[in-house]
């Protein structure tokens, strides 16, 4: 665990600049589509789209990683390692499917090519036995969150060594995690009102406290200048962190302070999309950072439930969701670059 001098010296200045007042386009809703998962009760969530166009999400209370063929609308279902209730999925540049085991300490590793589950590896603290969210670095390294266990991992796949990374705060959960252009993880603490990065050259971690003591940041997205966006789940606020200077502007989400965003990611104009959860049914809602206006405010058909994670594919100008409601669900945002504003 870092010393107490370590972790002050890891703080840094932060500037407030005042919430601006919510404002929004005309409505224009967001074309979606829902596909209703097979597999009943069983949270499918966190899906993402392969080159190929085949989607693979995970049921977090069912014990499966799955694909969705778009197209065909035909689910395959893989199964794996007894105990690992998965919670997130991501794919590597070779294809590689990889998946936390949420319960058992775990990430796991499906080989595209025979579809089965081939690697397994477990975290070096067996007191940390929930790997939450993951990332793919541009070396293929994959950096993970582990919310109860408060640390911060990173997974060499190559050697398959582990290296976990304890927050300072006590209870800090981390959570929601994204990568900069230099391949830097940055992530939400969502117990406290911290924003964190870790140097993977030194391992060294760098805290960035939000203005307000009572915000939680929930997930989190970076635009292509390295700023840092996050949804404050319990005010009901978006936000930027500026990481050159530690400012940090906010602007109340349409929804309210009920408005609960949660599930976030950014398209290829770098404008923000996120998930109002404290409405049923749920609402996607985009946010421009040029106008600095909301826009693109479309309720999801199954209701949601809850929206817990987003991706966007870049090939489709197509944003992948999963609902408590048990869909795996599509948005489109843009078609090949063309954005729907």
């Amino acid at each position: 665990m870092p010393g107490r001098s370590r972790f002050l010296r890891a703080l840094v200045p932060v500037v407030l600049a005042a919430p601006a007042a919510a404002q929004q386009r005309p409505e224009k809703p967001v074309p979606m589509h829902e596909w209703s998962v097979p597999w009943k009760d069983t949270r499918p969530r966190d899906p993402i789209a392969a080159p190929d166009g085949v989607v693979w999400f995970v049921g977090q209370t069912g014990n499966y990683v799955a694909s969705l063929n778009p197209t065909s609308g035909q689910f395959r279902r893989v199964d794996i390692d007894s105990g690992m209730f998965p919670h997130n999925v991501v794919l590597d540049r070779r294809g590689g499917v990889w998946f936390t085991g949420n319960r058992n300490g775990t990430i796991g590793y499906i080989d595209p090519t025979t579809g089965k589950q081939t690697r397994r590896f477990a975290l070096p603290d067996p007191a940390i036995k929930d790997p939450h969210t993951l990332v793919v670095a541009p070396n293929g390294d994959l950096w993970f969150t582990a919310q109860s266990g408060n640390v911060v991992g990173h997974l060499n796949p190559t050697s398959g060594k582990i290296q976990l990374v304890p927050m300072p705060t006590k209870g800090a959960r981390p959570y929601g995690i994204g990568l900069d252009s230099r391949g830097r993880p940055w992530f939400v603490q969502f117990g406290t009102n911290k924003i964190g990065t870790i140097d993977p050259a030194t391992m060294r971690l760098r805290e960035y406290a939000l203005p307000n003591a009572n915000a939680h940041p929930r997930r989190i997205a970076l635009t292509s200048d390295d700023m840092v966006w996050y949804v404050d789940y319990t005010r009901g606020f978006l936000g930027r962190l500026d990481p050159r200077t530690g400012a940090v502007k906010e602007w109340p989400n349409p929804g309210g302070a009920v408005a609960l965003p949660y599930a976030m990611t950014v398209d290829d104009q770098d404008r923000l999309w996120f998930v109002e959860t404290g409405k049923q049914p749920n609402r996607l809602v985009g946010f421009d950072p040029r106008d600095e206006k909301f826009f693109g405010i479309t309720e999801i058909a199954s209701g949601g439930g809850t929206v817990r994670h987003m991706t966007f594919d870049r090939t489709t100008g197509q944003i992948w969701f999963g609902t408590d409601a048990g869909t795996i669900g599509r948005a489109t945002v843009g078609t090949k670059g063309k954005p729907i504003s």
